[in-house]
């Protein structure tokens, strides 16, 4: 590992078309870094249209890792992207004391910065059962199963939402446990790198808003 107290990672977290390229590639040059992208659309090669995939003019010479690095064809999931990001960080704060993130992913921001939730194992018959059961008796048998075992989660959940009932329901059935009581956060760069804060609208709720000291002015 590195010195981790001297390294910063900034996050340009936004929607589509807010500015997160220009602003990303304006704070590298500044601190002469690179950027990484926290955009799922962006991973992949074949997806350019209706992307806002950044072209070669708009990089400007500054290294983005993340964009095109895939194929539409490759299984890469945000457990993936949490564990290639944190390894890439850990060599570019070898040369780099600051590095810029700047995706419109909330799921994958959040899994690099905050740390996934570990969740046990579902086989698909559990998965199987929990969506014949949706079939079969409905929405509504769902959340009242869910508002019995996890009343937890349930008040957080969007229940009109199926396949968020049926993941919940599923780890409830495999393991014995609400979903709610493995929600701890993973190791993430919130806890490797203290220097993280967000530049940008503040549509990632989740994620810490304010520079600390110490921090990298902007």
């Amino acid at each position: 590992m590195t010195n981790l107290s001297q390294k910063h990672l900034i996050v340009i977290a936004g929607p589509t078309a807010s500015g997160k390229t220009a602003t990303a590639v304006r704070l590298a040059k500044q601190y002469r870094t690179v950027v990484l992208s926290a955009d799922s659309r962006q991973f992949y090669r074949e997806m350019s249209i209706g992307t806002a995939k950044p072209t070669p003019e708009e990089m400007e010479g500054i290294p983005h890792y993340f964009i095109d690095s895939l194929s539409i064809f490759d299984e890469y999931s945000v457990g993936d992207y949490e564990r290639d990001a944190l390894a890439l960080l850990d060599r570019l704060y070898l040369e780099h004391e600051v590095v810029v993130l700047a995706g419109g992913s909330g799921l994958f921001i959040k899994a690099l910065c905050q740390g996934l939730d570990k969740f046990p194992e579902v086989s698909s018959e559990v998965r199987n059962r929990m969506e014949t059961l949706y079939r079969e008796k409905g929405l509504g048998y769902l959340q009242e199963y869910l508002k019995r075992v996890d009343p937890v989660y349930y008040e957080e959940v969007d229940r009109n939402n199926p396949q968020r009932l049926i993941r919940a329901l599923s780890v409830y059935e495999a393991s014995g446990k609400p979903f709610s009581g493995f929600r701890k956060g993973g190791l993430c760069a919130q806890a490797l790198y203290p220097g993280l804060y967000v530049v940008g609208n503040g549509s990632q709720g989740a994620l810490p808003a304010d520079r600390p000291a110490g921090g990298p002015d902007v």
